[in-house]
């Protein structure tokens, strides 16, 4: 491992599920330990750390949308409000680790998180501490891997880091198909033409307009996030 990073600022998309305990919903504390284990292994490493979260291990926006009594706005502004209940949880465990940290929203929700302001964010980022990102974009019809892609290109980061749950991209499900092939390199139009799915098609087009590489990467790996960080090879990349 480098003894400093590859990449000095990094937004970080990660699940709602990454939170939740293996098959349910909720918040777990176990599994927020070992999320938060993570960051501090990769904060030792000086790099600049903003976290995208979304909100699936409360409620899913399209999901939802398919109930005949939610519409479809509705049900995405309910899913941001998911991704400001685990921004919540995510600040106070990383600052239980003694890893300063801090909640801008896309949603505003006074007396509980600021408004997403870009130099404010920035001055997080510089001042050392984790910025942890809710409320996705603040409009619906956007998923959080958008979100993540749009910060990152707003705040200047060298890379987006999407956290999953598989050791990248493959070309079948790893899952059901022991002779899948990870793929360690894609191209922003191979990903796009495909239609590969490990991403919002909306948020690799928006990398790609802004020549911001994409690491996919196993974060239950132990030292994972570090590793990626570090610029171990991991993962697949997606660039140009």
């Amino acid at each position: 491992m480098p003894s400093e990073p590859r990449y000095k600022r990094v937004v970080v998309k990660l699940s709602g599920e990454a939170l939740a305990a293996p098959d349910r919903g909720g918040v777990d504390a176990d599994a927020v330990e070992a999320i938060v284990d993570q960051f501090a292994q990769a904060a030792t490493l000086g790099v600049q750390i903003a976290i995208v979260i979304g909100g699936g291990n409360f409620i899913r926006g399209r999901q939802l949308a398919d109930n005949p009594h939610i519409g479809r706005v509705t049900a995405d502004y309910m899913g941001m409000l998911a991704t400001t209940i685990n921004a919540l949880a995510l600040r106070d465990a990383l600052e239980s680790r003694g890893l300063p940290a801090t909640v801008l929203g896309g949603l505003a929700i006074e007396t509980v998180v600021d408004p997403v302001d870009i130099r404010r964010a920035d001055e997080h980022l510089q001042a050392g501490r984790i910025l942890v990102l809710a409320g996705g974009t603040g409009r619906p019809f956007f998923t959080t891997d958008t979100c993540a892609a749009l910060r990152a290109c707003e705040l200047g980061a060298d890379v987006v880091l999407k956290a999953t749950k598989v050791d990248g991209v493959f070309d079948s499900d790893p899952n059901t198909n022991p002779n899948a092939k990870r793929f360690d390199r894609l191209t922003y139009e191979k990903v796009i033409a495909d239609k590969l799915g490990v991403m919002d098609l909306t948020a690799v087009s928006l990398c790609m307009d802004n020549n911001v590489p994409i690491i996919v990467f196993d974060l239950f790996a132990p030292g994972a996030l570090a590793a990626a960080v570090g610029g171990k090879d991991i993962g697949t990349v997606i660039g140009a």
